[in-house]
């Protein structure tokens, strides 16, 4: 049960990754991450940010989005095979002790029309609680989007927005991170921004999510590899 643990710790270090608690960013160290397999530095600050959805259940608490962001973290290096936490899990292949997680987050939501490219590791994920959830981080290559994972910051919302829009906690978040990556020079001030379906063969970040972002500055409808 080691996200009761988490969670006493979160109140002191809430204002680390510079961002000076504006997102509060939840660190890895915090969530209870597993050390990663593998990592590659990248170079920043990067030209794009490309927004993801995880087509899980969604979370609204701090409470709620640590086990599901360790849950998520669990089946995609344990039964994807992959270097950590990653985009989605669409299917369970072997059974795990859920003994610990409210009934809702037993068994991830999959849509089969979104299958296709799988991206595995992301940099940050944010929760319909308003916090984000470190990944990868600011200066680490993710595996997400082909042809941008050294170029761009994957930014991932738990959840599926294939009909509903994040709530405006989430959409504020996203916004303030992209905002506290430039001041920290890890993304350029003059960015492109990205779904996910514009690289890949995929409905990521969901229809509404992606018609939502069409319309925010900066999104490019025509990103270069």
């Amino acid at each position: 049960m080691k996200w009761f643990v988490i969670l006493g710790l979160l109140a002191p270090r809430a204002l680390s990754q510079g961002c000076g608690g504006n997102p509060r960013i939840v660190t890895r160290e915090e969530w209870g991450a597993r050390p990663p397999n593998s990592e590659t530095s990248m170079s920043t600050p990067v030209p794009f940010v490309i927004i993801h959805h995880t087509v899980t259940p969604h979370c609204h608490s701090i409470s709620d989005c640590i086990p599901l962001v360790q849950l998520m973290q669990d089946l995609h290096m344990d039964t994807n095979g992959w270097d950590d936490i990653g985009y989605r899990q669409a299917e369970i292949k072997s059974p795990l002790n859920f003994v610990c997680l409210p009934n809702r987050f037993r068994t991830f939501l999959t849509t089969a029309s979104d299958f296709g490219h799988v991206p595995k590791v992301l940099n940050f994920l944010v929760g319909e609680d308003g916090n984000v959830y470190e990944g990868r981080g600011w200066d680490r290559v993710g595996a997400h989007t082909p042809g941008f994972n050294s170029r761009g910051i994957a930014i991932s919302v738990i959840g599926n927005y294939m009909e509903v829009l994040p709530n405006s906690a989430a959409m504020n978040t996203i916004e303030d991170l992209i905002d506290c990556g430039i001041g920290l020079g890890k993304i350029q001030s003059g960015y492109s921004l990205m779904g996910h379906r514009q690289a890949s063969a995929t409905l990521c970040p969901g229809d509404m999510l992606y018609d939502e972002i069409t319309t925010w500055d900066h999104f490019d409808p025509s990103p270069s590899r």
